[in-house]
């Protein structure tokens, strides 16, 4: 008797899942082009950042919180499309989910740093946090060693995608555009920025949705209770979170 087990490599079975995965393609993007935009109108350099956020807390936390969101979440995404490229054309798969990943670990760092020196601006003012900031700009941390994946993990990714035929030429083009995004702590918008979020939308955002059109559908009813799910268990994280 031959005895099967399920493969991994089953699109229904493949972790994340393409429930999970196509959401993280359609609302990771969405939410790092939400970020760049509302911090257009301030001048790119870390000076202006901080003064920025001296005048409008709300906005610039809006900004940043929601751009670094964004990273974040892309991470299940990111693993579902190297996954599907990877049944196709193996190492280009690897590689690619492997150092964009890194770089979004990359890119969740320099959110913690840009938050702490929002802080230093809370509490001794934008003129003293720019001073701080200025003297300990360029010290070592080991995930500067990630500089080079966070952008060339990208290109790898949609060259992989191109060859699998998971994206089309513009679409894979859009995807090595998000090599341009500015990297490094408080930066704000440019021309690079808005384009490579844009890429990233044209270019993850229709996949998401065909992830979530690909194979059954669930019950009316099994889509609620997730939904709720979600949102009970989100909250309780936040909750918990804020209690410290």
């Amino acid at each position: 008797m031959t005895v099967t087990t399920p493969s991994l490599a089953a699109p229904h079975a493949a972790f994340p899942g393409r429930w999970v995965g196509g959401a993280s393609l359609v609302v990771g993007p969405l939410l790092v082009l939400a970020g760049v935009l509302l911090r257009v109108r301030f001048d790119f350099f870390f000076p202006a950042q901080l003064r920025a956020y001296e005048h409008h807390p709300d906005l610039m936390t809006a900004s940043y919180s929601l751009f670094s969101a964004g990273w974040v979440l892309l991470w299940p995404g990111i693993a579902l499309l190297a996954t599907r490229i990877g049944a196709s054309v193996g190492e280009l798969g690897v590689w690619g989910g492997v150092l964009t990943v890194l770089g979004l670990f990359a890119r969740a760092f320099h959110a913690g740093v840009d938050h702490a020196d929002f802080q230093l601006v809370t509490a001794r003012g934008a003129a003293a946090a720019t001073r701080t900031v200025g003297e300990t700009y360029g010290a070592f941390h080991v995930f500067s060693a990630l500089n080079a994946a966070i952008m060339g993990g990208w290109i790898l990714l949609a060259i992989g995608a191109y060859r699998s035929q998971e994206l089309g030429p513009l679409r894979a083009a859009a995807l090595a555009l998000v090599s341009a995004m500015p990297l490094g702590v408080l930066k704000g918008t440019t021309a690079w920025s808005v384009a490579a979020a844009a890429g990233l939308c044209v270019a993850l955002v229709p996949l998401g949705v065909n992830a979530w059109r690909t194979g059954p559908v669930a019950r009316p009813t099994v889509m609620v209770g997730r939904l709720v799910l979600v949102g009970v268990v989100g909250t309780a994280m936040f909750l918990f979170g804020q209690a410290g």
